[in-house]
């Protein structure tokens, strides 16, 4: 018999599919209490049936169905019939436009109680069955005609049907779109009827009677909704820019990043290993000798204005003088409102002399303030203070500190635009489970030790907090940390 915590699940999924004379014997029996056989039907899952694995690979044209959307939305897709499902469910959520921040399932039929392929979280929650890792696409459609589902976000129930509509004898080199319509609905919008709501109302153009319910008013529903989303547009070459990204291979990364990845596949979250399949993340991890002296010349700086070392003040810090001299040489004075005399009331120099401390370029010993051996070494060679940086990321103790940090230069080393770091480090922190404070829907801080780092390799100490655009030095040194053996 199931635990109570299982009936709402198992009767809802008995009810899946049903004609409306099995929903009538199913309430006959609940109120004749027979319902132990019912469930133990229910717990006794059928496996897919898997077809072979095909001497030589075919292709696949196939149309991609959101179910039950009117007017149809849809893509029409060319595949390689030895992909496999975790990269099939790459290609539908890009394909379609979902953002991947729920979980799946392929199934075998249109019916909820159709057999289906279990996923690594499903394992990790104690099923058994056949794991779609180790699947192909071309075991499950062969000829035209067949059909494999595909469920995403099990409380809104976005179904989805991949029909072929042709085999190809040639495969395709890679994945790509050549048709569709409409534009994929928003995420967490309520299903089927949500995103209709939202669709007349787009359509009407935002008219106040047509708002659908759970919105104040229409600036919350217009802050709520994706940026210039409209329900009928679509662009082949913006799926396709996306295909491309969805199916790209990621650089190869060891140690904790390497566990990081594993760790966001295992629940199905593939931002991560999008981040890491951007053709940038694949370019160069050296710098000029040119590149190096821009990149490190805040540190040498600081260190050129410490010297053989500073006795540090009463309370800690480093004397007014030394503060000054450094703001006004690396271009802090230029924008900082401040008078730039006290490191306490200095947040940018108080953050060069943090992150120089956590590079191993200075250490306090009897209240001074002293330059490394290391950073003695170095100082006088951009490219070997520049790798010394480079051996020493990411920083910190903690695993927020850490992660963050790997996050961050994952970003970086993709050509993402400086702006954006923390934006997208944030999501990639959400997916792994950090939230800010003790709401859990609330992205937490991109900030770390490595992060700071990052932005005073990039000049931020000049410029303050007007970081922009991808300094492709600043890539690469990203790159040498992650891709470091």
């Amino acid at each position: 018999m199931a635990e109570p915590t299982d009936v709402q699940r198992l009767v809802k999924q008995l009810m899946a599919g049903a004609s409306p004379e099995e929903n009538r014997a199913l309430l006959d029996a609940l109120m004749s209490g027979q319902v132990a056989s019912i469930f133990e039907k229910l717990q006794v899952e059928e496996e897919p049936t898997l077809r072979p694995v095909p001497t030589e690979v075919q292709g696949l044209r196939v149309r991609l169905d959101l179910h039950g959307a009117k007017p149809p939305v849809w893509r029409r897709l060319e595949l390689p019939g030895d992909l496999t499902l975790p990269r099939l469910h790459d290609v539908i959520q890009a394909a379609m436009g979902w953002y991947d921040s729920h979980l799946h399932r392929f199934r075998t039929g249109r019916d909820h109680r159709s057999p289906y392929l279990v996923t690594n979280f499903d394992v990790d929650e104690g099923e058994d069955g056949v794991l779609e890792d180790d699947v192909r696409l071309d075991q499950l459609l062969a000829t035209k005609g067949d059909e494999l589902w595909y469920e995403y976000d099990f409380g809104d129930g976005w179904d989805h049907v991949l029909r072929v509509e042709e085999v190809l004898e040639e495969p395709p080199s890679t994945v790509h779109c050549v048709g569709g319509r409409m534009a994929c609905p928003p995420e967490d919008c309520g299903g089927i009827g949500g995103y209709e709501g939202l669709a007349a109302w787009v359509r009407s153009g935002y008219d106040d009677a047509l708002l659908p319910d759970g919105f104040d008013n229409s600036a919350h529903a217009h802050d709520w909704l994706p940026l210039d989303w409209h329900p009928d547009h679509f662009d082949l070459d913006e799926v396709n820019a996306a295909l491309a990204v969805a199916v790209a291979e990621p650089v190869a990364v060891t140690g904790e990043l390497a566990e990081l990845a594993d760790q966001l596949e295992g629940r199905g979250v593939r931002k991560l290993r999008e981040v890491l399949g951007r053709l940038p993340s694949h370019g160069p991890m050296d710098v000029s000798d040119g590149e190096a002296a821009r990149l490190t010349e805040t540190y040498r700086l600081f260190l050129d204005v410490i010297g053989d070392g500073v006795a540090l003040t009463g309370a800690g810090y480093l004397p007014p003088s030394v503060v000054e001299r450094f703001a006004k040489l690396s271009g802090i004075t230029r924008w900082w409102i401040g008078k730039a005399n006290r490191e306490d009331m200095t947040p940018p120099v108080a953050a060069v002399r943090d992150t120089a401390r956590a590079l191993g370029l200075v250490s306090v010993r009897n209240s001074r303030l002293t330059p490394t051996a290391a950073a003695t070494r170095c100082a006088p060679h951009p490219r070997a203070l520049w790798q010394h940086i480079v051996g020493r990321l990411p920083l910190g103790t903690k695993d927020v500190d850490r992660q963050a940090g790997w996050m961050a230069l994952a970003v970086a080393c993709s050509g993402v635009p400086a702006e954006e770091w923390r934006s997208e480090t944030s999501d990639l922190m959400f997916a792994l489970g950090w939230r800010s404070g003790g709401d859990r829907f609330s992205p937490p801080s991109a900030h770390s030790p490595t992060l700071e780092v990052l932005d005073q390799l990039a000049g931020a100490a000049g410029t303050g907090w007007r970081l922009a655009g991808t300094d492709l030095a600043v890539a690469a040194t990203a790159r040498a940390v992650i891709r470091r053996p």
